[in-house]
């Protein structure tokens, strides 16, 4: 892989993982797990603030981790599976390969 396309790759990790380095944008991810979700439901659930699901909300829309979309007054969000998958391939091609160990040098 060519060196920006690698580090176009590590910047989206970082941007994915750092929407999901909060709990309750975790708690939300769970949620969704189930399947669809109107925002009432993630309210009453979650016990948050409206301003404050909201703000969590649009940090996983933002980082492409959820959808939304609207019927009527409510807004529904679901869970972006190949988001998801990609972030999980991405940290899968981070680990040590299989009977990898330190480099002679590390660590010294």
């Amino acid at each position: 892989m060519p060196q920006a396309a690698a580090s176009l790759d590590l910047a989206r990790t970082a941007r994915l993982c750092r929407a999901l380095a909060d709990e309750n944008r975790l708690r939300i991810i769970e949620m969704l797990g189930a399947g669809e979700r109107c925002v009432c439901e993630l309210t009453v659930a979650l016990d948050l603030g409206q301003s404050l699901l909201s703000h969590h909300l649009k940090t996983l829309k933002d980082a492409g981790l959820v959808t939304d979309r609207r019927e009527g007054r409510w807004v529904y969000y679901t869970l972006s599976c190949d988001t998801l998958d990609d972030l999980g391939g991405a940290i899968e091609a981070l680990a040590p390969a299989v009977g990898a160990g330190r480099s002679e040098d590390c660590c010294k």
